[in-house]
């Protein structure tokens, strides 16, 4: 079987839609998607529709945003139920720092001699609710101010880059709890990818397991090298955390990033839909 747990569509800041999504996936021959929108379930009815004529199977998730004394992390939940209420309200919390920090970013631009307006940041979400960096990285692409997405967050909207902006994010430990009420199972998105590994480190791990019951990390990701990959799959060994190999595709949005470029164990899977069902989460 080849599962890739860890995608987006243009609800979120993917350049497919979540049934192009769904087409792609089977005609490269995946027999699980797992759909991972940022802070928002809203694909994810489009998706099952898709899939039931694809032919494959579309796992139901979600990438919230959160963070750990001031650092961005993102927390993947598999199977939770798409209406409880508590993490609705969290995510929509979410999405309105999302919108709230713009006017500060187009002013950063604009003084760096990038001039955007919110109407053309509008162009680029289409009908997504959580708009993003990725959204005006793309306005940048249009206006010639960049080559691509990459360009504008490696020059300008990373984390403390010169056009970023604080927002609110979910604390970590409370994504985690939410996830688990909701019936679903936590797992710490390319945990030691983008310089995380000094929040994140093998202490913290070890205590959001067992103090938060965090129950999974993804290993195989394209922000992982072979050794950070080989040290992460020791570490969950030990603390007895899933291992996910996911692509963490979006479309023309991460190039390198294809479908399927990394793929989780069938019996990892398989351990993963027993969570879920055993705690009446959402399949």
């Amino acid at each position: 079987m080849r599962i890739d747990l860890h995608t987006h569509s243009s609800v979120s800041d993917g350049t497919d839609t979540p049934t192009q999504l769904v087409r792609k996936a089977a005609a490269e021959g995946v027999d699980v998607l797992g759909l991972t929108d940022h802070d928002t379930f809203d694909g994810l009815r489009e998706a099952k529709l898709a899939a039931a004529s694809a032919g494959i199977v579309v796992l139901p998730g979600i990438e919230m945003s959160c963070q750990l004394e001031g650092a961005s992390v993102h927390l993947l939940g598999y199977g939770c139920d798409p209406h409880f209420e508590e993490l609705l309200d969290e995510l929509a919390r979410v999405r309105v720092g999302r919108t709230g920090r713009l006017p500060e970013m187009l002013t950063k631009l604009a003084e760096l001699g990038m001039p955007l307006t919110e109407t053309e940041i509008a162009e680029q979400v289409g009908s997504s609710p959580s708009l993003g960096r990725p959204h005006v990285a793309d306005a940048m692409v249009a206006k010639g101010y960049v080559r691509d997405r990459q360009e504008a967050f490696d020059r300008f909207l990373h984390d403390g880059g010169p056009a970023y902006a604080n927002r609110y994010s979910c604390p970590l430990r409370r994504g985690i709890e939410l996830i688990r009420r909701a019936g679903g199972v936590p797992v710490i998105a390319h945990p030691w990818g983008r310089g995380r590994y000094k929040e994140l480190t093998p202490a913290v791990l070890s205590e959001l397991t067992m103090e938060n019951r965090l129950e999974g990390i993804e290993v195989d990701h394209p922000d992982h090298d072979a050794d950070t990959r080989t040290r992460l799959r020791d570490l969950a060994s030990r603390l007895g955390l899933l291992t996910l190999g996911s692509s963490d595709h979006h479309g023309l949005g991460k190039v390198n990033n294809p479908l399927a470029c990394e793929t989780t164990d069938p019996d990892v899977y398989n351990e993963l839909v027993r969570r879920i069902r055993a705690r009446g989460g959402q399949l």
